[in-house]
């Protein structure tokens, strides 16, 4: 039998519960989501709650006791029901990667409110702005470990804060867009999201996210994989996330310094101490006894290599296409970012390529192109002609 926290609010740890709350959710046009995890606290970490808002009910799902939470992936691929998120990048690459599951008819209000032309995108000061609901979102509860349990009362209000508004926000948000003309737009930006899937860090050159490895030489960046493959398997023996085991600055200045002293080396924690110190060691030396690592060659552009002339009115291209975007940016109430993809500007300062070939990135959508391709040729076409 599932458990009522308090009015509103039901703790789902069965089958049945979760059955019973995805009946809830079948005839609903909206339904909101969210997630807490664990990666604070464990590793590699998992999804410890899904929420649920449907109408004046909250559901908090606990998958670590539910078990098979597939009800809840015919849910979220049910395209007949839409599902409201705010920010969902992260949740929905956890629920691709946790159970396999994707989203159809996405709608997340952290976008709509950028589109809507909102400064401050946090779930709090939406809600503040578009609702006047003030919902403290306070960070010792932002970095909880979900994994524990029972759940405190103030965890299980956090969690039902997270979703208990957002129906209401898509509401307003929509009708915002739609007043702005700007319902195509968001409606592109929630396909893409919703396409979005996880994607294993690369097994050979994961080490290459490390902060800092860029200015590493071969020696350096051999020592730095020998380094971050122990650093991965003392996380998962000890289910602590990697950061909590030492820091990236820690692996970069070992790196660099093989022959430091690990008790100087800041980061380090326990493993500059013995016992603790000798797998550091040994990582250490397997590393510099290793061949030099160069980096993987980037696909090549088939652009030829520019001229200290040539980069230079380039740059002064680069500046002006910002400003065109700027202009449109200020014009709209939205930040720069939206209106074009700064890959494409860069490309098309340096010319080379056709307009259309240089517009079109991975990043661009359709809708900028629509909305303001026309301008920026226009533009690129009264420019000083590009290099080359």
């Amino acid at each position: 039998m599932e458990r009522t926290i308090e009015d509103g609010v039901e703790m789902v740890t069965t089958g049945p519960g979760l059955a019973s709350a995805v009946e809830s959710a079948s005839g609903e046009a909206c339904v909101a989501v969210d997630l807490e995890s664990n990666g604070f606290y464990h590793y590699p970490e998992r999804v410890c709650l899904v929420q649920l808002a449907i109408r004046d009910e909250v559901y908090i799902i606990d998958p670590l006791s539910v078990g098979d939470v597939s009800p809840l992936g015919e849910l979220l691929a049910n395209g007949a029901i839409e599902k409201v998120f705010h920010s969902a990048d992260y949740d929905v690459r956890s629920l691709s990667r946790e159970w396999g599951f994707g989203v159809r008819g996405l709608f997340d209000t952290g976008i709509a409110a950028a589109f809507a032309g909102s400064e401050r995108l946090g779930l709090d000061a939406v809600l503040r702005e578009y609702l006047g609901v003030e919902v403290v979102k306070e960070k010792r509860l932002q970095r909880a470990d979900w994994t524990r349990r029972p759940l405190s009362a103030e965890m299980v209000r956090y969690a039902a804060g997270d979703v208990r508004h957002l129906v209401r926000l898509r509401l307003l948000l929509a009708d915002r867009l739609a007043l702005l003309g700007r319902a195509e737009w968001v409606r592109e930006e929630f396909e893409r999201l919703a396409g979005v899937r996880y994607s294993e860090p690369d097994a050979d050159w994961g080490f290459l996210r490390v902060r800092g490895s860029g200015a590493l030489d071969g020696r350096g960046l051999a020592v730095l994989r020998s380094l971050f493959e122990f650093r991965e398997g003392e996380a998962r023996r000890r289910d602590r996330p990697p950061f909590k085991v030492f820091s990236d600055a820690a692996m970069v200045a070992l790196a660099s310094e093989p022959s430091s002293d690990l008790a100087d080396v800041k980061g380090l924690g326990r493993y500059g101490r013995a016992p603790a110190s000798r797998g550091v060691r040994r990582a250490i030396r397997e590393g510099v006894g290793s061949p030099p690592l160069r980096r993987p060659r980037r696909s090549p552009t088939g652009r030829r290599r520019l001229s200290r002339e040539e980069r230079e009115e380039a740059r002064v291209r680069l500046r002006l296409l910002k400003e065109w975007r700027q202009g449109h940016a200020v014009r709209l109430g939205l930040e720069p970012s939206l209106v074009w993809p700064a890959a494409s500007l860069e490309r098309l300062s340096v010319g080379g390529d056709g307009f259309d070939e240089a517009a079109v990135v991975e990043e661009s959508r359709l809708w900028q192109r629509l909305e303001f391709g026309d301008s920026l040729r226009g533009f690129v076409e009264g420019l000083r002609p590009p290099c080359g």
